[in-house]
């Protein structure tokens, strides 16, 4: 009797520390259940971003960087933080082959069910390799992740810490309604001076085409429209034909140039809303994917204006909030 009472104490004490640590700052959860932490909430408030916003993240291997950018209610995306790369394998240039240990190059969606909270590196979430681009080329690879452990054998390796908060910087914005984000993976910071020093490089045409994607980012903080046809990306392009679907190994289908929409000088007038910093879903054909950049299950990309085609929007409609699942984790990575 006296033995049935000190466990059912035991237990009871143990249940009510579960509770305590659940219900306290997060630090006795999961690592991918945790709150961000209040300096980082700080900061975002600081800078104007919704918790839940869209992201957009920039990787550059010889800097040894990743930003993240954050949307504010203008519905243009700003830096919020850069972080050190801890390590990456391989050299300046994309993947090509299984077991080249090379980190990869180009554009790349990530949904919730490429986010792995059970990875043996801490943290992680697959960028998407091989996307069409690199699958038109014979690229072959799998299993390409952003993660911690800070070792890598053709991924990006954060620290623990570091990949603790851009996976939660990612799960709030996928919570909040983006249905992926976009990664632009550079070999350098793609100025024009740090190009020309590549000019004799066999990548150097590969590099002009990524240029492409940068430069638009950088005149208008949004995440570029990508499609990929005759075997390389096509940036911020309008089909003719509404209803062309490029084929990644195949001419492209005539096609205009969208406009860039530079980020205005000086103060940015807020959007019309009865609830700025609405963060409206979308359906498939409206997110901000293309033809060459799938989500798993995603079908090609309709031809729609940029704000469409960057999946956000604004309006009276309340948000939409849906809960965040872990969707199915990738096995050892």
């Amino acid at each position: 009797m006296l033995r049935s009472g000190w466990v059912n104490a035991v237990i009871a004490a143990g249940v009510m520390a579960v509770v305590i640590a659940l219900g306290g700052c997060g630090q006795f959860a999961p690592p991918y259940m945790r709150p961000l932490s209040p300096q980082t909430r700080a900061l975002l408030a600081e800078k104007g971003m919704p918790e839940q916003s869209p992201i957009l993240i920039r990787i550059f291997k010889a800097e040894s960087e990743l930003e993240v950018w954050k949307a504010k209610d203008d519905g243009r995306f700003y830096p919020f933080k850069t972080y050190p790369i801890c390590d990456y394998s391989g050299t300046l240039g994309p993947k090509v082959s299984q077991g080249d240990r090379q980190a990869p190059e180009g554009f790349y969606l990530v949904s919730e069910e490429q986010m792995n909270p059970n990875s043996k590196y801490h943290l992680a979430f697959n960028i998407g390799f091989p996307n069409s681009y690199d699958r038109s080329l014979g690229h072959t690879g799998a299993d390409i992740m952003v993660h911690g452990d800070c070792k890598s054998a053709g991924c990006y390796a954060m620290t623990d810490g570091v990949i603790e908060e851009i996976y939660i910087l990612a799960r709030e914005a996928l919570t909040g309604g983006q249905k992926a984000f976009q990664v632009q993976a550079y070999p350098f910071r793609m100025t024009a001076a740090n190009l020309a020093k590549h000019r004799d490089d066999k990548w150097y045409g590969f590099w002009r085409n990524l240029k492409e994607g940068y430069d638009y980012t950088e005149a208008a903080h949004l995440p570029p429209k990508i499609d990929v046809c005759a075997r390389h990306y096509l940036i911020n392009a309008s089909f003719v034909d509404r209803g062309a679907r490029p084929d990644p190994a195949a001419d492209c289908p005539a096609y205009e140039r969208m406009p860039v929409e530079a980020l205005p000088r000086g103060p940015v007038l807020q959007q019309a809303s009865t609830k700025p910093g609405t963060w409206q879903t979308q359906t498939k054909q409206d997110r901000s994917a293309d033809a060459g950049l799938e989500l798993p299950t995603q079908q090609a990309a309709m031809d729609k204006p940029l704000g469409s085609v960057l999946g956000l929007a604004f309006g009276s409609a309340k948000p939409t909030y849906r809960a965040f699942t872990l969707g199915p984790a990738t096995p050892g990575q």
